[in-house]
């Protein structure tokens, strides 16, 4: 009979201290950063000004993922989210996959975070250092991480003013960019699909930047990762996840309309390579007095938001497999006093660390598409194997989230989805010598 590590009393259980409120900020903190920040300029060198639409295309595809794991996790709410969805729905070769997957994922999405805060803090100083902008994402790393060993209501309280800043920012940026919109906007909008003089199908770059801008919605999994610690987690989480990505779409939507409109999509992807503070460069070109600093101010809570619950979540993760002794079963230990995996997170925190050192946010946040991509296809295939009376949604939602999935996930670049798989297979015989071992 096979064990569940996940409920073994003797690993320590987490306190549960978020309501609806600090669940939605929590996802909006995972969200609202390096995606608006970054990824969206990279998206937008793919696909021009049709990154407006990928925009909307990646909403929809992590609407259908975000449902699956909103029913997921409110019929099974503990630490870990897809890894013991799969365990449970599935077996533990897809369980293990989807924890592993995540893992690599998010760190690297993690570093990217770190590298943007780092980027925009040099960038307001007016220096460009490598050297810098690295030692500068280790110190965010040692940082947060200090602050999450603090206990779930430390964290909460950070992540709330963190992410209070950064949607102000946000909104200041879109209301003062109406006016250049409306001057220059049919300007930049045409042609609109692909850049002019680029060469390739405007298709294939459509694709590709929606399975750009799908990662940047995927922090709503925070949510399901920390279940947990979630209060009535059956009611908060869905709808906790739904609030989420309808606030972060509308948001997301409005920022890529501004930006676009208003330097064009060439120049929006060419400050986002140059700079890695594309936005506060395009507000710049406003002549509103003071809105390049406040986005600035906006930027740099962003990245540490979204590092922050991707230290949280990973971290739960690694407690999660660490209980069903897929990871050495140390870092499933809770602290007694606050209540929080500490050997787990600091695991995580080194991974982090050693991904910053890579230096490149294009590379970090590529690999992360086509990974995360196959986590939610698992999250979406456990949906479809959840029985009839635990199901808050229809098996059409789950389908349609798992063929979508599988269908952006080839759409980046081929060295990158090799590269995942080859680390995928890495996992599967790590696993298999573990257990032999």
């Amino acid at each position: 009979m096979k064990q569940d590590a996940s409920s073994d009393p003797a690993s320590g259980s987490l306190r549960r201290e978020l309501g609806l409120f600090g669940a939605v900020m929590m996802g909006l903190g995972s969200i609202v950063g390096t995606g608006v920040f970054v990824s969206m300029g990279i998206a937008a060198g793919v696909a021009g000004p049709a990154v407006t639409l990928a925009v909307v295309i990646g909403a929809l595809v992590a609407t259908a993922n975000g449902l699956s794991s909103a029913q997921l996790a409110a019929s099974h709410p503990v630490s870990g989210g897809t890894y013991e969805y799969g365990y449970k729905y599935l077996n533990p070769w897809f369980g293990f996959a989807a924890g592993w997957m995540f893992l690599c994922a998010k760190s690297a999405s993690a570093a990217t975070a770190a590298l943007g805060f780092a980027g925009y803090v040099l960038a307001a100083f007016g220096v460009s250092h490598e050297v810098w902008r690295i030692g500068l994402g280790l110190a965010a790393v040692v940082v947060l991480t200090l602050v999450i060993l603090g206990g779930m209501r430390q964290s909460n309280r950070t992540n709330t003013i963190v992410v209070s800043i950064t949607l102000a920012a946000l909104v200041v940026f879109v209301l003062a960019g109406i006016r250049p919109l409306l001057q220059n906007g049919a300007l930049h909008f045409t042609p609109f699909w692909g850049l002019p003089g680029e060469e390739g199908s405007p298709l294939r770059g459509l694709l590709h930047a929606s399975a750009l801008m799908f990662v940047a919605y995927t922090g709503y999994g925070r949510i399901a990762t920390l279940g947990e610690e979630v209060r009535s987690p059956r009611t908060t989480i869905p709808r906790a996840i739904i609030v989420t990505l309808i606030a972060s779409m509308i948001l997301y939507v409005s920022v890529a309309v501004v930006a676009v409109g208003v330097a064009g999509a060439g120049q929006f992807a060419e400050q986002t390579q140059a700079t890695s503070a594309p936005l506060e460069v395009i507000a710049a070109a406003f002549g509103v007095p003071g809105a390049p600093a406040i986005l600035a101010a906006g930027a740099i809570t962003a990245m540490l938001g979204v590092l922050l619950n991707l230290l949280l979540g990973l971290s739960r993760v690694v407690l999660a497999m660490g209980r069903r002794r897929d990871l050495p079963a140390a870092v499933a230990r809770v602290s007694e006093t606050s209540k929080t995996p500490e050997a787990a997170v600091i695991v995580v925190a080194v991974l982090i660390a050693a991904l910053v050192l890579i230096g490149d946010v294009r590379i970090t946040w590529s690999f992360s598409a086509f990974t995360v991509l196959v986590y939610y296809a698992i999250t979406n295939l456990a949906a479809l194997q959840m029985p009839a009376e635990q199901r808050l949604f229809p098996r059409g939602v789950a389908m349609a989230g798992l063929l979508a999935c599988l269908f952006l996930a080839f759409w980046v670049e081929p060295g990158i989805w090799i590269s995942g798989s080859l680390i995928l297979a890495a996992g599967f015989v790590g696993r298999w010598l573990m257990r032999r071992l």
